[in-house]
């Protein structure tokens, strides 16, 4: 995905656009969501998504090339020289990345001569050194005889090897790359004639042939230096010719300040493709050699301003023919520019000689001389996922290659929720939203275990009682019951800090996977089906809304239709249902990342740390914990059995607010007992069966009494209802303390066996099945029933606290005993006030049975001045 500011010619530049566009669009959304008179609990979140969404969008490519050059560095390290470095745009990020990618070359072609070098060498100095040890070990053991013919033969690859070594060591040498010239005049005949000399005298006789034009060509250079070049360039025309042909040496002014030498020999010729790369160390052409001594051609030449080539033969003959160029008077010092001296690395230590498994007098083949095995390169290290630095270990991105299909669902998703739930009260929408959402995040997974049944059956219950109920306070308890429920289905979670981890992960993955959300988009625009599905679908809904329109306008009848059909799209409401597309698109789409991503529970879990040295470490603190448990017990036994006199002369309270007061302290309680039992199970050691039975009983021990504590809150909820009345906040309070009952008993269970990876699944669980029957029990309207039931019996009611709940209280206060005109006053204040009819997406049963129990009772008045009810 090309990001518009990548033609910045700054960095700086497109840091500020950066910041500049965020902000402008996060301000224009925010004030149109305002103005429209979105809810706060949209337009932040939709307004934090659309501003990160436009900034990946304009960063996009700008750290591409940083991240590619931290890999491939990486590589680098191991030898692997080949990773593509992106480079587009032009500022300094782009600069870097060409220059980058410029070393990496040179690198990969010093890598690649040192692998010729390897492999040339190796096989240039095993052949001879293993035909003069095979000759020597023949000689020592008297099968060949040491007669002058074996000893000259011996003593040819003695020779051998030294021209070699010295060719090394003379090229070792000239990796200073700075050099200065000792420059003394030089007659061009007579350095030839010393040249072919020597030649001829080392033993390698050529048929050679000098033309110096004029005779007395007489030229500025180090004699040393430039006799090795020609004696090099002699050797490699040698090497070529056959015998029976010569090998010129042409040597001549080519202007007023420079001269050239020309050697041709008779051979097969020099291919073309092979011109260049005959004068680069370790080159070789097609016919084999070490391409040393071309190599310190070349060098001489350039340390003397000149140059050396291939050139065309002349006319009319074949071969080879070489050309040095050189200046008649060159500087004394210069920097060559064209060979790049590569230092080699000291080679490995000798290995000492393994004995020979030939018999003795056995005759060792002279003929060893054989291809080697071609040099293995190294292997290419693995390319491990690439995690943000934000997040670091803990989420790493497992599958980073883009999914068109959930970006495509998320907006499925999206525009349902934008089309079906503004303007409407909960209802048949809300179920089918709330369940398309869940079920586009667990089927992203792809993992079908026994919590994705166990998920399936309390998600569809959940999701059905915003069709079931009004109340306010189910919806949101049976949403944030799916969620943990979808979580631990995506993310195996195993503690409970891996719990606390996965669920923030989910609004989090708005921003951890905004790279993947563009990679995408990116693949999507790729892909012709989908931009042809795309494109078709853009067309046919603007053809529709177009004429549509127009019919519409012109037909009273066909506009009925269209305001039946289409939902209204005025500008208020086409804001809020983009926000409420935007919202459950994006919480569609993060939930299916953490399911493709999931976060490392591992990585979430603390360290155990070191265990205590000592039983008393953790026996004193939670012996005392055990002992204030026991002495709150006694209390709350010995008000009990004493009862309402009792309460009253020890703390001066009747007895209903004794029950009331502590009530949260004691929820408080319960809670810190888990986390104190988590705690003392990770610092206790237990390799000792000592001590994993002391730590059962006392942990046994404090579980049961906080279960008693637990059985004294309920029993004191009960008692302040029935003093002071039952309200849907306590009801609930009465189902947390049932479901920190429950998780008591799981750490109880877990400790027989020291296994309790199971519990924060089983306690998400358990949770959800308990908002479900806490959303069929039907909150609001049990509530009503237990107040008017109060009522009959001590004539006592909060006539004002029923005029505050829900739809779903209706029938229970219209079956009461309540005279009709106190029923139309409650009914008119509260449940019945704001009721209209629904259309057939916003059905609701609380909503249908309350306009049942307003038909039964009649029309009530909404007013604040009707009579106290009870007393």
């Amino acid at each position: 995905m090309a990001s518009p500011l990548a033609r910045a010619a700054s960095l700086k530049i497109k840091l500020g656009a950066l910041v500049a566009v965020s902000v402008l669009f996060a301000t224009v959304i925010a004030t149109v969501g305002a103005n429209s008179k979105v809810t706060p609990w949209l337009v932040v979140p939709v307004t934090i998504a659309v501003a990160l969404a436009v900034t990946q969008w304009l960063a996009a490519g700008m750290t591409a090339p940083l991240r590619a050059m931290t890999q491939a560095a990486g590589r680098m390290a191991q030898g692997d020289y080949t990773s593509a470095i992106p480079v587009g745009g032009n500022d300094e990020v782009a600069d870097l990345a060409r220059a980058f990618r410029a070393m990496a070359t040179d690198l990969q072609d010093a890598d690649q001569q040192r692998r010729q070098l390897i492999a040339t060498v190796s096989h240039e100095l095993r052949t001879p050194a293993a035909a003069l040890r095979a000759l020597l070990e023949n000689m020592a053991d008297g099968v060949t005889p040491a007669d002058p013919a074996n000893l000259e033969s011996a003593l040819g690859q003695a020779d051998r090897l030294s021209d070699l070594l010295t060719d090394l060591l003379t090229l070792s040498r000239l990796d200073a790359g700075v050099t200065d010239l000792r420059l003394e005049s030089v007659a061009v005949q007579e350095l030839l004639d010393e040249v072919v000399a020597e030649y001829a005298a080392g033993g390698r006789p050529v048929t050679t042939q000098i033309d110096v034009r004029p005779p007395t060509l007489t030229v500025r250079a180090e004699p040393a230096r430039l006799r090795q070049a020609v004696t090099n360039l002699l050797d490699n025309a040698a090497r070529h010719t056959p015998s029976g042909t010569t090998v010129t040496l042409t040597a001549a002014t080519a202007a007023p300040d420079r001269w050239h030498l020309d050697i041709a020999d008779g051979g097969p010729g020099i291919a073309e493709a092979d011109r260049d790369r005959i004068f680069e160390r370790f080159g070789t052409d097609s016919a084999g050699g070490t391409g040393l001594g071309l190599a310190i051609t070349r060098w001489v030449a350039e340390i003397h301003g000149g140059t050396v080539a291939a050139i065309d033969p002349q006319p009319g003959r074949r071969g080879a023919r070489l050309r040095l160029m050189l200046p008649t008077d060159p500087p004394t010092r210069i920097r060559p520019d064209s060979v790049a001296g590569v230092r080699m690395p000291p080679g490995p230590p000798t290995p000492p000689r393994a004995p020979s498994s030939r018999p003795p007098g056995a005759p060792i083949p002279l003929d060893l001389a054989r291809p080697e095995r071609a040099v293995a390169s190294r292997p290419r290290p693995a390319e491990g996922p690439v995690i943000d630095g934000l997040f670091g270990r803990v989420w790493p991105e497992t599958v980073r290659e883009g999914r068109p299909r959930l970006v495509a669902l998320a907006a499925l998703v999206g525009a349902m929720a934008g089309l079906l739930l503004p303007e409407r009260d909960t209802g048949i929408a809300w179920s089918v939203v709330l369940l398309a959402t869940g079920a586009a995040v667990v089927m992203a997974a792809r993992r079908r275990t026994w919590m994705t049944a166990i998920t399936a059956v309390l998600g569809v219950g959940l999701a059905a009682l915003a069709t079931l109920r009004a109340a306010e306070v189910v919806v949101p308890l049976s949403i944030l019951a799916a969620a943990l429920l979808i979580v631990v289905t995506i993310v195996p979670v195993s503690s409970a800090y891996g719990l606390m981890g996965a669920a923030a992960a989910w609004p989090t993955a708005g921003i951890r996977g905004l790279p993947w959300l563009g990679r995408s988009l990116a693949r999507s625009g790729t892909a012709t089906k989908w931009w042809r599905v795309a494109r078709t679908a853009t067309i046919s809904l603007l053809a529709l809304a177009v004429f549509g329109s127009l019919f519409a306008s012109a037909d009273a009848i066909f506009g009925h239709w269209v305001d039946v059909l289409i939902p209204d799209l005025t500008v208020d409401t086409f804001v809020a249902r983009l926000f409420v597309g935007i919202f459950f698109g994006g919480v569609a789409l993060a939930g299916m990342y953490l399911a493709i991503n999931p976060i490392r529970d591992e990585a979430l879990t603390l360290p155990k740390g070191r265990p205590l040295a000592h039983p008393w470490e953790w026996l004193v603190p939670v012996g005392l914990i055990v002992a204030t448990y026991l002495l709150f017990i006694i209390a709350q036994a010995s008000a009990w059995l004493g009862g309402h006199d009792f309460v009253q002369r020890a703390t001066g309270l009747t007895y209903a607010d004794y029950v009331h007061q502590g009530f949260g302290q004691l929820t408080v309680a319960t809670v810190l007992t888990l986390v104190v039992v988590a705690l003392t199970v990770r610092k206790v050691p237990q390799a000792d069966p000592g001590d994993r039975l002391l730590l059962r009983v006392v942990l046994g021990l404090l579980c049961i009494l906080t279960l008693a504590v637990v059985a004294s809150a309920l029993w004191r909820m009960h008692l302040y209802q029935q003093a002071f009345g039952y309200t849907t906040l306590r009801l609930l309070v009465d189902f947390f303390e049932a479901w920190v009952a429950i998780v008591v008993v799981m750490v109880m269970v877990a400790g027989i066996t020291f296994r309790g990876r199971w519990i924060p699944t089983a306690a998400v669980v358990a949770g959800a099945a308990l908002v479900l029957c806490f959303g069929l029990l039907n909150p609001d309207a049990w509530v009503a029933e237990r107040n008017l039931q109060r009522y009959a019996a001590t004539g006592k009611l909060d006539g004002s606290y029923l005029t505050s709940l829900s739809a779903d209280a209706a029938p229970a206060v219209a079956a009461s005993t309540l005279s009709p005109a106190d029923k139309r006053c409650i009914l008119g204040n509260g449940p019945g006030q704001f009721l209209t009819e629904d259309d057939a997406l916003e059905w609701n049963l609380g909503r249908v049975r309350a306009r049942a129990a307003l038909a039964q009772v009649g029309p009530g008045q909404a007013s604040r001045s009707c009579a106290p009810i009870g007393s």
